[in-house]
């Protein structure tokens, strides 16, 4: 049996570090076959010396991420230890820097995985971004907060979010209300998301100033956007000809944001998806880039994770 001791610089490191009912550490226990204690000022990593190794690193990145102000949820601790096995760690310092923007509660969004890093950085960096992937890896929620943050910084004048009115499976049937109140229910992930970025009363004050619009795709023909931050959600669900007239409503200074999940398609087998026909055909353009999110919150490149799709393309 080997030991390895590693420093800690402070004790409200060591508690994020350990987590609720040492739940973080019990992870790294199981997973590397070591055991783990606490001393003043330092911990003990006991056990073989090649599984000493990999939680060694795995802590080291933990702590790092710790010290950056990053929260250790489960989902973190899990996503460490899989890039440490996989041997890609180093690619996690491709987290360092700056968080995305403060929330109505003042916390820091950061993207939490390196694919959501670079999905961050493709949207900074293109004027079209196509971002692909299952539900729960942040497509919709890091794209709304790439739109208030460019919208902080005055770099657009409006946030448009939108996404097609189909039902997943089931008819809802008639719904009471104005047009805002039918198309609540289609439009809520979005509002949920505005919430979080902007608090409720700055929301609530943006839509009724026409600075936020959140509308049903139908509501997009005949218009061209100028310095808008738009955001097209749910984009599997649109037909070929849907996502051509919302491509078209690109103006000057104004981005777009286009995320679906391909796998999830509530067409009607007579209808293709618009989104992939947009995959397609504007793979390869300039300044239009296309991102696929792996699941289970491991985030990849479309050159690493195209041969998981392909079947659904």
């Amino acid at each position: 049996m080997a030991e390895k001791i590693i420093t800690v610089e402070s004790q409200e490191q060591l508690s994020e570090l350990f987590g609720q009912l040492d739940g973080n550490i019990n992870r790294i226990q199981k997973e590397y076959n070591v055991s783990i204690v606490s001393r003043d000022g330092y911990i003990k990593i006991i056990g073989d010396e090649k599984n000493i190794s990999g939680a060694e690193k795995a802590v080291k990145i933990l702590m790092k991420m710790s010290g950056r102000g990053q929260a250790l949820s489960d989902q973190t601790v899990r996503y460490v230890t899989s890039m440490v096995t996989d041997g890609v760690a180093e690619q996690l310092e491709e987290l360092k820097g700056d968080g995305i923007c403060l929330t109505a509660s003042g916390k820091i969004l950061r993207a939490r995985t390196v694919g959501q890093k670079r999905y961050v950085d493709m949207i900074k960096e293109n004027t079209i971004v196509l971002g692909v992937g299952p539900a729960g890896t942040g497509k919709t929620y890091l794209a709304v907060a790439m739109a208030v943050k460019a919208f902080r910084e005055r770099k657009v004048r409006k946030i448009i979010l939108t996404r097609p009115a189909v039902e997943a499976g089931e008819k809802l049937g008639f719904l009471p209300g104005d047009m805002q109140d039918k198309v609540d229910p289609y439009l809520r992930p979005l509002y949920d998301a505005l919430f979080d970025m902007f608090g409720a009363e700055s929301f609530a004050r943006y839509m009724e100033k026409g600075i936020i619009e959140v509308a049903p795709l139908a509501y997009m023909r005949g218009r061209t956007l100028d310095e808008a931050f738009i955001i097209l959600d749910e984009a599997q669900n649109t037909t070929s000809e849907q996502i051509k007239m919302f491509l078209t409503r690109l103006g000057n200074e104004s981005r777009m944001v286009i995320t679906g999940d391909i796998t999830q398609i509530d067409l009607p087998d007579t209808k293709k998806s618009g989104l992939v026909e947009a995959v397609k055909i504007l793979d390869g353009i300039d300044d239009i880039a296309i991102h696929f999110m792996m699941p289970c919150l491991i985030c990849s490149v479309r050159k690493v994770s195209h041969g998981i799709w392909k079947r659904a393309l």
